[in-house]
């Protein structure tokens, strides 16, 4: 009940009405960050049931909206949404299984609103998406070519 309450008064501190389907959607985005839409539906439905798409994008949008939530867009990628908000960090992006994770800035006061040549523009957030491969998938491509040479070396 308490966990509840909290969302609840996230959704007024924002001045959003407290509907189940709000609840249910922010509580999602907290518990799977970097989520896409049809993994928050598919939690939301396990909470409360039938709900439809719309009814949960129409929340997702309410809920950048009032900035609660913030919704990333990965090249190649489904949006994705977290509750981590306002202090301009990064992301690394796995290129084998779309992993996401959260990377601050490397030199303290969002030194990415620095741009060398911001043509005129008042920049206030800067968005840098880094793209690698994980942990897990290198050790599987590891094994996978160390397998792969084991089986050449047997012929």
């Amino acid at each position: 009940m308490v966990k509840e309450q909290k969302l609840e008064d996230m959704l007024r501190a924002v001045s959003l009405r407290v509907t189940r389907p709000r609840v249910a959607v922010l509580d999602a985005v907290i518990a799977e960050p970097h989520a896409d839409a049809d993994t928050i539906i598919g939690t939301v439905r396990a909470e409360l049931g039938s709900v439809s798409k719309q009814a949960v994008y129409d929340v997702l949008a309410a809920l950048v909206e009032a900035g609660l939530v913030r919704r990333i867009e990965p090249s190649g990628s489904p949006a994705r949404f977290e509750t981590r908000v306002g202090d301009n960090h990064h992301h690394v992006v796995c290129r084998s299984c779309g992993d996401i994770a959260d990377v601050d800035c490397a030199l303290g006061e969002a030194p990415c609103l620095h741009a060398s040549n911001s043509h005129g523009f008042s920049i206030d957030e800067a968005e840098v998406i880094y793209w690698g491969t994980c942990p897990n998938c290198a050790a599987k491509r590891l094994l996978t070519e160390q397998d792969s040479t084991i089986t050449r070396s047997d012929k």
